[in-house]
């Protein structure tokens, strides 16, 4: 089973609080394998490979453009996110999976990572946007008859720690990507980036689709997950769902429980600390 929770805007402290929280959750076992997903007000990230020279504008301009910035413990280089881009944290215990038939199997970062593409890929196939993987990069790119005309519409950077995951994957909706002029995404100064919105506006597309909303477009990312990881999904419809499913039985070594950050209760009107 795979929790769906989708969250609205959130900022990127507080999610990454909420993340901690439920990795510590997911590691004790007190919850299912969990997808978050949600927006970010606009941020820029820098990942554990991020080189300096790929942030192009200084703190001072992105303070002015109402920008922050944060260092995390994810893969990968410097991205964005911000208003109109789907963000997913996946908290998966990677060792809680099974094989074609019905073993125990742990996934490997590399075979997480591409299961994560194929969902992606499979969300803009069924929007109409043909798309791929690049040899030798992580993400999802749109396919073109050039490689030089393929663009990114989808980045990936995680962080598994005993097992468990976080961080996950941005995909550009309807964001503005005006904003990505502000870094090199991911490190790649020769490739541009995309989103649905500009693919279906622009005919790209390969079928006549309508822009989508988010809540469409999460739903469509929901199912593929549930499809790609082969299991049922279950949507539910607030974090405090979320906080009451979770087992009260800590292991003899736990001592000390996990919460949500105060932050995301008090947005959600919850100050009941889980016990």
């Amino acid at each position: 089973m795979i929790n769906i929770l989708q969250l609205g805007q959130l900022d990127y402290e507080t999610a990454l609080k909420l993340q901690h929280s439920l990795v510590e959750l997911r590691k004790q076992n007190r919850i299912a394998d969990t997808l978050l997903l949600l927006e970010h007000p606009p941020v820029v990230t820098l990942g554990r490979n991020a080189k300096a020279g790929n942030l192009r504008a200084s703190a001072e301009e992105l303070a002015a453009r109402g920008v922050q910035i944060f260092e995390c413990n994810r893969g990968g280089d410097v991205t964005f996110h911000g208003p109109g881009q789907l963000v997913g944290y996946p908290i998966f215990d990677l060792r809680a999976f099974t094989d074609e038939h019905g073993n125990r199997k742990t996934l490997g970062a590399v075979e997480y990572v591409r299961r994560m593409e194929e969902a992606l890929i499979r969300t803009c196939g069924d929007l109409g946007i043909p798309t791929e993987r690049i040899k030798g990069l992580t993400g999802v790119w749109t396919t073109a008859e050039k490689p030089h005309e393929q663009a990114k519409i989808a980045a990936i950077g995680v962080h598994i720690s005993r097992a468990v995951t976080s961080h996950g994957f941005a995909l550009n909706v309807s964001n503005d990507l005006d904003y990505f002029n502000l870094i090199i995404p991911c490190g790649i100064p020769d490739m541009p980036v995309t989103s649905i919105e500009k693919e279906i506006s622009q005919g790209w597309a390969l079928r006549d689709e309508k822009i989508p909303t988010m809540q469409e477009v999460a739903h469509i990312i929901a199912r593929n997950f549930g499809r790609v990881f082969t299991r049922q999904t279950l949507w539910l419809e607030s974090l405090e769902d979320l906080m009451a499913s979770a087992s009260p039985t800590l292991p003899a070594n736990q001592d000390t429980p996990a919460h949500p950050p105060r932050e995301l209760e008090q947005l959600h009107g919850d100050r009941t600390f889980l016990a």
